[in-house]
């Protein structure tokens, strides 16, 4: 059976630390704490003292002062593990934490996870080939030496920088070394461990090269683990659950995210907040019950960036100044079916290619797989098609050699109907207000991944509420944009009522409208 020693990198809050490190050894885990040499030195004492009887925990044999970027994260790590290593001698498994993880599985669950996983988990991505940076320095961390820490010694962490590149005084990556990038929460089997320290003291070059990168918490293990340990025995994922906002901040867990965690395949989480008591006495609680089983949705992130996305509303398509004589034509009539149960807008558009010769094509911007004829690579995916959104539409009705042509849009893409409703070309909309029950709902929200098949359903009565108002919020959205020619059609509505519409959007006859609409499956589940 897996025995875990925690390897525990915290600079503060000495009563979480003593309750953390309480519950994780209190099933027969260890932990190795190190904590930060310029922190509150009482504190220290305090964490000391309280877990003095407990020879479960050790401490790293030497403690020195952290700072964010620095080496100094990653040799504390490393003084902190040749402490578990010495101390710990029935450890299987070293698990990297910081002060605000806590468990979000049981340790008889996590125990055979390991068991049945004899893998290492670490982030382990290639560094330059990876989009795992997003802005900022890359090759620069690695090429030049950083020797001051870039946020309290800002003009001399740039200065130094700044005349190394102006003199072109650069530095080699070690020739057999491929570095790699990735998150610090990693957790690795002892042998593994064993030969990180054993390179540690073989290699003294690389030890020097990674003392002056900057960020090496991120690379340092990612890197060595890689250069050690065979490919096909490394699993590149964290066992710790961690979100980040758009402005690259860590995602804060409270007392109502309990369900949640639990339902996600991580083994821990980062970061629960402080304040929610709650949440860690239940999540304490929890590692040392058994026979809890855990059904795992995994959904977390999806549903993250669903709710957060509804707040940040804004014109993303503005027209660029390039983009000024890009006009589909003056001449040519766009129509655009907008519904968000997208199998009845499908059925729509085939009456409708049915009664006129209009062509008609499917949610070319929403669906990856719509079929569309081959114009050069600018529509092979959903990215370069919104990029290109008007020479894409322009290179259609070419294709086509029409001046009218029918697309279908989800009710989210009101930033697209604004831009192409600004062109200079007729736009024309049919908006297919649709009723939703809860099993559409639920539906919707597995395929979009915010549930799974093992999502509980008390998760789903509180998620599906929102994603009813989401929907009624995109048709406001639609409604209040004051969109010059928007039709719409109803569920429910008659089919008189429904033709009508069509006429309008269609420009045809109200025969020819009537046909279309009088179809009885049209708006069937």
């Amino acid at each position: 059976m897996a025995k875990i020693a925690y390897i525990l990198l915290c600079h503060k809050d000495p009563e979480a630390i003593i309750k953390q490190a309480q519950r994780l050894t209190a099933v027969g885990d260890y932990m190795s704490i190190h904590f930060d040499a310029s922190a509150n030195p009482a504190h220290y004492a305090q964490i000391k003292d309280a877990l003095k009887d407990n020879d479960h925990v050790t401490y790293a044999h030497k403690r020195i002062k952290c700072g964010w970027g620095e080496w100094s994260l990653v040799q504390a790590t490393l003084y902190a593990v040749e402490s578990a290593v010495d101390a710990f001698p029935k450890a299987t498994h070293f698990y990297m934490l910081s002060g605000d993880c806590m468990a979000v599985k049981s340790a008889e669950y996590t125990h055979q996870f390991l068991d049945d996983n004899d893998a290492d988990f670490i982030e382990s991505f290639d560094y330059f080939e990876s989009d795992w940076i997003k802005t900022g320095m890359k090759e620069e961390r690695l090429i030049y030496r950083h020797f001051f820490n870039e946020r309290t010694q800002k003009w001399r962490f740039y200065t130094s920088f700044n005349m190394q590149r102006k003199f072109g005084i650069t530095r080699d990556i070690p020739d057999d070394i491929q570095v790699m990038i990735g998150s610090q929460w990693w957790c690795l089997r002892r042998r593994t461990v064993e030969w990180v320290l054993d390179f540690t003291r073989q290699r003294k070059d690389v030890m020097r090269f990674f003392r002056t990168t900057w960020i090496p918490d991120e690379t340092f293990f990612q890197t060595i683990v890689r250069h050690v340990v065979p490919n096909e025995e490394i699993r590149t994922r964290t066992l710790t659950f961690l979100m980040f906002t758009d402005y690259g901040m860590p995602v804060t867990f409270y007392d109502d995210h309990y369900d949640l965690l639990l339902s996600q395949d991580f083994l821990f989480a980062r970061k629960i907040s402080p304040e929610a008591k709650d949440l860690k006495r239940r999540l304490g609680l929890l590692y040392a019950a058994v026979g809890v089983q855990f059904k795992i949705s995994n959904e977390g992130t999806s549903l993250f960036k669903f709710l957060t996305g509804r707040g940040r509303i804004g014109r993303r398509f503005g027209m660029r100044f390039w983009e000024t004589e890009s006009t589909l034509g003056r001449e040519r009539e766009l129509m655009i079916v907008i519904c968000k149960k997208w199998h009845v807008a499908k059925r729509v558009l085939e009456r409708i290619r049915q009664v006129t010769n209009v062509p008609a094509l499917e949610y070319i911007f929403n669906e990856e797989d719509t079929p569309l004829p081959d114009l050069g690579g600018i529509q092979k995916t959903l990215g370069k098609r919104t990029r290109h959104r008007r020479a894409l539409m322009r290179m259609l009705f070419d294709y086509y050699e029409t001046d009218k042509l029918i697309v279908c849009m989800d009710p989210e893409n009101v930033d697209l109907l604004q831009d192409f409703a600004g062109d200079r070309s007729v736009t024309r909309m049919l908006e297919i207000d649709c009723g939703f029950s809860d099993d559409y709902l639920i539906g919707h929200a597995m395929r979009v991944g915010l549930a799974g098949d093992q999502t509980s359903t008390d998760t789903l009565e509180r998620l599906l509420p929102t994603i009813r108002n989401d929907m009624i919020f995109e048709s406001d959205r639609i409604r209040d944009a004051g969109f010059e020619n928007l039709e719409k059609m109803r569920e429910g509505a008659e089919v008189e009522e429904n033709a009508k519409a069509l006429a309008s959007f269609l420009r045809i006859s109200p025969e020819k409208a009537f046909e279309i609409a009088q179809a009885d499956y049209l708006f069937s589940d």
